[in-house]
């Protein structure tokens, strides 16, 4: 499954998005040095200037207090020239993450985990949706994966991909089975799946003889190793399912494409609810 080429594709709707809207601003707020965190920060600020997008990358030393990070992200939810807000997470231990999150303008929350977000796709009224469950979803729609009556095993249950793919999974009416680091017998649930998402961030955690034979795998893990970057899958499993993406070259560049489609979104957001404000 090419994210790589599907995600041109999503860049090229974008971009042409953002000549119809006019001016777009995507800030990003990293706390500390951790340098994977900064290696994230520079392709999302790469990504959005290809696509016209105007990015203010705001940096803050690793002893940030909460009250000064709370008040730089209320200032740009004041800003008008800043349409979507992404803090880098995670952030250094002393902060409150989701007392942070909880601080984002919902309505400029590119990266969809604020209560009235989450809220909000809970109930199957999605609005701002995490970036990678978008891509996800596109990735499956682009192969043909057939949802309605599928079963999606779904392994890790994070706020950013898990739970929220888990939602829009359901939402396709797959019957959806949630499986995490406490889950009895792994292997007995994941040759069931049609559908295999493995978020775990460990690296080679499904191997082959776990995949079930034509199914289709997201391999959603980005795991540094002495070999290079990895998945959660093993790649032999590509020799038994049906589709599979790789790592890397998958979900990856799907993740920045729909967070750049998020950005307008919110843009498209801010500007109905300003205009209903205005009459």
């Amino acid at each position: 499954m090419d994210g790589k080429a599907l995600a041109e594709r999503v860049r090229a709707e974008v971009r042409a998005e953002v000549e119809q809207l006019g001016e777009l601003g995507l800030a990003t707020v990293l706390v500390g040095d951790d340098a994977a965190s900064e290696i994230y920060i520079r392709r999302k600020h790469e990504a959005a200037n290809e696509v016209g997008i105007e990015s203010l990358d705001i940096r803050l030393p690793a002893s940030t207090t909460q009250e000064a990070l709370e008040a730089r992200v209320a200032e740009l939810n004041a800003d008008p020239s800043v349409h979507g807000i992404l803090v880098q997470l995670p952030l250094p231990a002393q902060l409150d993450e989701e007392a942070v999150i909880d601080t984002i303008d919902p309505l400029k929350d590119v990266d969809g985990l604020h209560p009235s977000n989450a809220g909000r796709l809970y109930l199957g009224r999605p609005r701002l949706v995490p970036a990678t469950p978008i891509g996800i979803m596109a990735l499956l729609a682009r192969y043909d994966i057939e949802l309605d009556g599928a079963t999606a095993v779904v392994i890790g249950r994070s706020n950013i991909v898990g739970k929220p793919v888990a939602q829009l999974l359901q939402q396709q009416h797959a019957t959806v089975i949630m499986c995490h680091s406490h889950t009895r017998d792994l292997e007995r649930e994941t040759l069931d799946a049609d559908v295999l998402v493995v978020a775990a961030g460990h690296a080679a955690l499904v191997t082959a003889d776990m995949v079930r034979h034509g199914s289709a795998v997201i391999d959603v893990g980005m795991n540094r190793t002495d070999a290079g970057l990895v998945g959660d899958v093993d790649p032999v499993a590509m020799e038994v399912a049906g589709h599979m993406t790789p790592v890397p070259g998958g979900v990856g560049p799907m993740t920045i494409a729909c967070l750049l489609r998020n950005t307008v979104q919110a843009a498209r957001l801010q500007r109905t609810a300003f205009e209903f404000r205005s009459t």
